[in-house]
């Protein structure tokens, strides 16, 4: 499964990308500090700094994940998404 986090423009050259996941109130991270965290170590990696590949999902994937971008040198500078992921 593929989820993105689509960035439209930045004066930041290279903002902080954090993927984290969310599961029964509990948070950890997936993609930190540039390197894939966990078990997602393993089986997932990023694909054009900004989409999270996760290979051979299962249903404890299901969660909200939540891409997190810092840029500092921005207007804005700090934004996230969240993307619900359900697993059948």
């Amino acid at each position: 499964v593929e989820l993105s986090c689509i960035i439209k423009s930045t004066v930041t050259p290279d903002p902080r990308i954090e993927w984290k996941k969310i599961r029964n109130g509990d948070t950890s991270y997936v993609f930190f500090e540039n390197k894939m965290q966990g078990d997602f170590a393993t089986r997932a990696e990023i694909l054009s700094r900004t989409s999270l590949v996760i290979k051979n999902t299962t249903r404890m994937d299901t969660a909200t994940y939540r891409c997190e971008v810092a840029a500092p040198s921005d207007t804005k500078t700090i934004d996230e998404i969240n993307i619900q992921l359900t697993v059948q």
